[in-house]
């Protein structure tokens, strides 16, 4: 009982953090698509592809994170 009120306490802590962050996030890259206006800004390709490349390789990276421990509770060791 006691554990899961534990996990309980931890799940409502990661959904509260979680909200707030993606939300930052797709916040944050609607400000990025703003940039794309050619009449205020002046921009050439490879800078779009070094900012598209970084926010991927973050993507991939944040994906990984998250398999890893995915994959590391679905491990099962016997003998």
């Amino acid at each position: 009982m006691q554990i899961e009120i534990k996990e309980e306490i931890k799940y409502q802590i990661f959904v509260r953090l979680a909200e707030r962050r993606v939300t930052r996030v797709i916040k944050d890259l609607r400000l990025i698509g703003n940039l794309s206006n050619k009449r205020i800004y002046s921009y050439k390709e490879d800078d779009i592809k070094m900012i598209l490349s970084a926010i991927e390789s973050a993507t991939k990276n944040l994906k990984s994170r998250f398999a890893a421990n995915l994959e590391d509770k679905e491990k099962e060791f016997k003998l």
